[in-house]
Order: structure tokens, then C-alpha cells, then sequence
């Protein structure tokens, strides 16, 4: 059996990356997936997606390095069920509304965005930062 999930989208915040005790390097990400479309009603729909992404070894050092809030990425990797429903991760946000994410183990990461893109997206900010998101929305 086989399971593969290939998303497309852009970090909501920095990497954070630690070191396991045994030395080997883990980076987590949260990426936003966009989907805009017309419902039956006619009423344009924006749906963001947000998965959390672990990246583990040397991709996770490079993953650290490269990469900021806003950055395009390609993630290859297998999603991880929630051990107790077997589904996405389901939380009540502190306003008591419903959340929920889906987390992947990435297997492969591509920067689809160059650095001077990155510097541009953040020089188009309104003082200079990248905001994109509101940090109360970002599920973890």
C-alpha cells in the first residue's frame, strides 16, 4: 500500500527547527493551501487549507535556512492521521469556534519562490513586513 500527498502553497510563519536529543534536525512549517471559486449561489469563496509540515534531517537545516513566512513551497510527503479519530487534528480556537489542521511528514520539500521574490514580498509590506495572515488563524 501506498500513500502520497503533494500540496502547493506558502508559509504562514518562520520555519521553527530544534535538535532531537539523538542530534537529528526536525523544522516545522505551516503552509496555506488557496482555493478561490464560485459557489451555486454565484458567491465567490476563498478556502485556505493549513497543514503542518515536518521536515526532518539535513532537508530540515536548508528548510530553516531558506525558507521565511510567505515563501512558496512544493510538499511531497504522507499525511499523518490524528491517532485518536484517525482524521485531521480538531481543536476549539480560543474565540470557542472549531479548527482544524492536517499534518504531513514531508518527504521532499521545492523553494518555488527565489529569494529576491521573498525580498520583494516583503518590501511590498507595509513596513517592510510580511503579514499575510492573521497570527490568530494560523491552527497551531
Amino acid at each position: 500500500m501506498y500513500q502520497k500527498i503533494t500540496i502547493i502553497g506558502n508559509l504562514g510563519r518562520d520555519p521553527e527547527m530544534r535538535y532531537l536529543p539523538s542530534g537529528q534536525a526536525v523544522t516545522n512549517i505551516s503552509v496555506a493551501t488557496n482555493r478561490k471559486y464560485n459557489d451555486s449561489n454565484g458567491q465567490k469563496v476563498d478556502e485556505t487549507t493549513w497543514f503542518r509540515v515536518s521536515v526532518w534531517g539535513a532537508q530540515a537545516e536548508s528548510v530553516n535556512q531558506y525558507l521565511k513566512q510567505g515563501s512558496k513551497v512544493l510538499v511531497e510527503g504522507r499525511l499523518r492521521p490524528d491517532p485518536e479519530t484517525g482524521g485531521p487534528n480538531i481543536w476549539t480556537r480560543n474565540d470557542g469556534t472549531p479548527g482544524s489542521n492536517f499534518e504531513i511528514t514531508a518527504q521532499n520539500v521545492l523553494f518555488l519562490s527565489s529569494r529576491s521574490e521573498d525580498q520583494a514580498f516583503q518590501a511590498s509590506e507595509p513596513g517592510g513586513t510580511s503579514d499575510p495572515v492573521d497570527e490568530d488563524d494560523i491552527p497551531f
